[in-house]
């Protein structure tokens, strides 16, 4: 969860915009935080009010339009002093000892390399860059043919912790892991998913962050540049710092770094990107039960949206509430929360065309660090048939391509651009190659046109009919 918007009248009322020079300016007060729930009258004005002063958010309640804030006592007393705002029924949570059976960086280490070195020929475990404090960020490769890379399978990933006391985001990453590892031998499904894809796990984006929560500090965001952090989440070159949707503020939670792109780790999982280009991408993060899709500035949908929040509203649909009432709501952040920029969503879908979601597990009743018994399980068997839907749709109606090039020229600057002509309302859509030639659309079913061109030379277009299940097309370029 995070912060960050435009202010507007509400419960708060315009005096509360008086205290922003200093809710937000505010060094962290480790030992001295506590989450306050409070509910909002006019869900949507009163977050992006409370986004604008600089509040941690924790998470909300959609349909009893409540809001969590992480809050030293100096901060609790700003809320109720500027805003006359109590915190509902005296709720607080404490920052209290963490459930040692979860994992930390250590500990999601060595589970990961002993899983990599019992499934040796379906696993291969690599490091894609250190932290700033030099932890290695690990990544596990999951396909049949582990050490090659095969052109003309898609690649899909799943990635977790960005924000360092979301401690049950790597255990849905984990189960990932090990659902697919472990069943392979005798599950036909996972074997199926496994030998046609290339499945990419990194479960703890931030372990410096991490080990802070373990440490010192166990509502600690970000990662552990200075004293101060940076908002790994704030911190992707798309938008950034663009629409008020991430704090310039070093001492904010949503603090959006230096520059875009400046830390290490969302380095590390660019340069994943960049090098596997996913089809898919779910990052999970906790809390509030909800499915978020691009984009995070306010009112700026996908292009295709039509494929991009039509899967989001299927996952959503699969996957129901902690209470047992309705399923995980899906929206746009700012829809659901408030704006959000520099986000790692926006920039795979907005640089690469992936399609990639946001999760956030476990409702308000759980929090960031629920009980370890009373919860993993439930909560990573839960998330199950989301990540499996989009293994699925990898193979349902779409487009696998290939532009097979001559002696000499280079992936780069080729690029296809797709255009329906089923439904020409339907904005074109325009792909890079992967280096190796390869694209992969997901579409809806219909007919479509293909060009590839690299700007100076342009193949004679193709058109493809989509049904219910994957095409292939080649080029020779």
């Amino acid at each position: 969860m995070g912060i960050g918007y435009c202010v507007r009248a509400g419960i708060f009322g315009a005096s509360l915009v008086s205290g922003l020079s200093f809710a937000g300016s505010h060094h962290h007060h480790d030992g001295d935080q506590k989450i306050y729930r409070f509910n909002l009258k006019d869900y949507q004005t009163d977050m992006r009010v409370i986004a604008k002063l600089g509040f941690d958010v924790a998470g909300v309640n959609l349909s009893e339009k409540t809001v969590d804030l992480v809050l030293s006592s100096d901060q609790l007393a700003q809320v109720q002093n500027i805003a006359k705002l109590a915190p509902t029924d005296s709720f607080a949570s404490s920052s209290n000892d963490l459930d040692d059976k979860y994992h930390n960086p250590a500990e999601i280490d060595s589970e990961l390399h002993a899983l990599a070195a019992q499934y040796d020929t379906i696993a291969n475990i690599q490091s894609i860059g250190k932290s700033h404090q030099g932890r290695d960020i690990w990544a596990i490769k999951i396909s049949d043919n582990v050490d090659s890379s095969e052109p003309d399978e898609p690649a899909v990933l799943f990635n977790s912790m960005h924000h360092a006391r979301e401690i049950m985001t790597p255990e849905v990453a984990l189960d990932t892991v090990e659902y697919l590892l472990t069943k392979y031998a005798s599950d036909a499904q996972v074997k199926h998913w496994v030998d046609s894809n290339e499945i990419w796990v990194v479960p703890m984006l931030n372990p410096d962050g991490n080990n802070k929560v373990w440490t010192s500090n166990n509502y600690w965001r970000k990662n552990t540049r200075e004293d101060y952090g940076v908002d790994l989440n704030r911190n992707y070159p798309y938008a950034w710092g663009t629409c008020n949707g991430s704090s310039p503020n070093q001492y904010s939670d949503t603090y959006r770094g230096p520059s875009a792109g400046s830390e290490p780790e969302s380095q590390a999982l660019m340069n994943l990107v960049a090098t596997i280009r996913p089809v898919f991408d779910i990052s999970y993060h906790s809390y509030s039960e909800l499915v978020i899709y691009p984009f995070g500035c306010d009112g700026i949908r996908s292009a295709t949206k039509d494929v991009v929040e039509g899967i989001g509203l299927k996952m959503a649909s699969l996957l129901p509430k902690d209470g047992g009432k309705g399923n995980y709501d899906p929206g746009t952040s700012w829809e659901l929360l408030y704006s959000v920029d520099g986000g790692d969503i926006d920039w795979m879908h907005g640089t690469y065309g992936v399609i990639p979601y946001v999760i956030e597990v476990n409702s308000t009743n759980q929090g960031f660090q629920p009980s370890y018994d009373q919860w993993r399980n439930r909560t990573v068997a839960k998330m199950r048939p989301a990540w499996q839907m989009l293994l699925n749709r990898l193979e349902e109606s779409g487009v696998r391509g290939r532009v097979n090039l001559n002696s000499g020229r280079q992936s780069a600057g080729v690029n296809v651009k797709v255009t329906s002509i089923t439904n020409p309302t339907l904005a074109p859509q325009n792909f890079s190659l992967k280096a190796d030639g390869t694209f992969h659309v997901i579409l809806l079913p219909g007919t479509y046109s293909f060009m590839v061109t690299d700007g100076s030379n342009t193949l004679p277009e193709q058109t493809v009919t989509v049904g219910a299940r994957r095409e292939h097309i080649e080029f020779d370029f």
